[in-house]
Formats: C-alpha cells, sequence, structure tokens
C-alpha cells in the first residue's frame, strides 16, 4: 500500500511539473500581437511649408482660390493636372476636427471633400508623399493647411449696386486676387484710415456691425504673403489686424458669406477697397 501511495505520488508531481512546463512554454511561444498602426483618410504631414493637409498615402492635397464661394471652378483639362479627392465621412488624425470637413457634389455629379469650405484636390506631378511642388503655382494654388488665418481669393469683385469692378475700383471685368480669411469672407481697408490708425470705429462698437474689425487668432499665411507684414492695433480694447498698416475690416452687409465682394462699392468706389499683396503701405 504505502508503495503504491508513493508511485502515486511521483506520478501526480510529474504531472504537476509537467503542466507546470507546458504553461511556461506556452507563453514563451505565443506571438506578440502588434495592433495596426492607425490609417486616416486625412492627416498632417511635416514639410518646407509647414503641416500640410495630405490623404492616407501622404499625398498632399491644396487649395483652389478660385473657389473662394465654395464650388469648384476646376473642370476639363484641369482636373487632369489637379484631380479632386474625395473622402466620404474621412477618418481625420489626431489634431483634425469632423466640422471643418464636409462634402460638395460638382457640377460633373461628382463629390468633393472640403475643407473650411474650399474643396480639396492633388496635384498630379507631386511624385511622392510629402511632395508640395503645386504651392503657388500660377498663383492660384496653395497647400492645404488647418492654419490659415489669411487666405487669397481670385473672383470677378461684384459691388453692393450689382456692378462689376477692377482692382484699381474702377467698372470692368476680370478676376481679381485679394485677401480673405481662412472660411473665404472678404477683408477690406479703409481709405480714410491712416498707417496702423482706426478712423472709422466708434467707442462704442455702434458702428461695427456695418464694418466690423477684423479680430482674429493670428496663426499663418500661405507662403506667397509676408507674414511679417501683418500686425495688430488696439481699437478701445480689441485687438484688430493691420496689412502694412492698414486696420481691415469685414463689410457687415456681405452677411459673413464667403466670395461676396459688395464693400467695394459703397458709398462709392474706392472708399472701401479690397486688400491685395500689393496695396500700397498705408500712409502715415
Amino acid at each position: 500500500m504505502k508503495a503504491k501511495s508513493l508511485i502515486r505520488s511521483v506520478l501526480m508531481m510529474g504531472c504537476v511539473a509537467l503542466a507546470g512546463w507546458s504553461c511556461s512554454s506556452d507563453d514563451d511561444d505565443t506571438p506578440v500581437v502588434v495592433p495596426p498602426a492607425p490609417t486616416f483618410d486625412i492627416a498632417q504631414k511635416s514639410t518646407k511649408y509647414g503641416n500640410v493637409l495630405v490623404d492616407q498615402k501622404g499625398k498632399t492635397l491644396y487649395f483652389f482660390t478660385k473657389d473662394v464661394n465654395g464650388t469648384s471652378a476646376c473642370a476639363g483639362g484641369c482636373l487632369d493636372v489637379w484631380p479632386i479627392f474625395s473622402a466620404a465621412t474621412p477618418k481625420l488624425d489626431t489634431g483634425l476636427v469632423d466640422t471643418d470637413f464636409g462634402t460638395i457634389t460638382r457640377a460633373d455629379g461628382k463629390t468633393q471633400t472640403t475643407f473650411k469650405g474650399w474643396p480639396l484636390y492633388y496635384y498630379a506631378p507631386d511624385a511622392a508623399a510629402g511632395d508640395v511642388k503645386g504651392e503657388n503655382v500660377n498663383n492660384v494654388w496653395v497647400v492645404a493647411k488647418k492654419s490659415y488665418s489669411i487666405m487669397l481669393a481670385n473672383t470677378q469683385l461684384v459691388g453692393n449696386d450689382g456692378k462689376n469692378y477692377t482692382a484699381d475700383s474702377k467698372e470692368g471685368t476680370g478676376d481679381t486676387q485679394y485677401f480673405v480669411d481662412a472660411t473665404g469672407r472678404t477683408l477690406y481697408a479703409f481709405a480714410k484710415d491712416k498707417k496702423n490708425k482706426n478712423n472709422y470705429t466708434k467707442s462704442d462698437f455702434s458702428n461695427d456691425a456695418t464694418w466690423p474689425i477684423w479680430v482674429t487668432d493670428w496663426k499663418d499665411v500661405p507662403s506667397a504673403i509676408d507674414k511679417t507684414l501683418f500686425s495688430t492695433i488696439d481699437v478701445f480694447g480689441k485687438k484688430q489686424m493691420t496689412y502694412k498698416g492698414w486696420p481691415m475690416y469685414y463689410f457687415g452687409p456681405d452677411n459673413a458669406t464667403r466670395g461676396l465682394t459688395k464693400g467695394v462699392s459703397v458709398p462709392t468706389p474706392g472708399v472701401w477697397p479690397i486688400i491685395q499683396i500689393t496695396t500700397a503701405a498705408a500712409p502715415e
């Protein structure tokens, strides 16, 4: 009996040891599962122009300054060089927010993704991820960035009187390039202002609804614009942006609508001109 008990004990200890060894061996051989790297339809990538918007393969996305009204002005052969970017409910990288993105249906029936109302495109000659060869092509293409405080627009100026105007405030047709904010709202100067001096706004801001001063969280501009030419002035406790010393304003009756330029004819052409890269410095 004692012999049988001893044998039974030895066998049981061997089984326990074997089981323990098996568990240890299984633990060592279990492959480490590495979760796949997150993929995004739209992300940001560092380039010589700073962080730009890119697709899931790292290809740079662009804005077209002629799209300021929120519709695409690129069609036909333009699309061979500037293919559209489209992603339904895109998955976004950290730092990007859903509300900045949208979708338009183009005249050709295709859908196109937008950022802050600007339709997004590729540039065909960008062969590799991170290429930014399309920046400033023909002075109308801009790398897409979330950090712009100001953008460029190229459109026909149409005054509050319904007439067409050119950059020199004369009646005429033809696209003019001018400054808008990040969402496409036109920015103006006041001809009676002086260098870094707002001569329009009243201390109680009672006339601000007609010509609101431009106050913004200043960040970045397209590479074609010299960022050092912008500054701020204090206007009764608010910080108004300036360019070459010109205080910058919106026009209330533009109704915060992108691409509208009604202010160019109010009260007469030349009193409230649009602002351009080439605008002369404000007088002392």
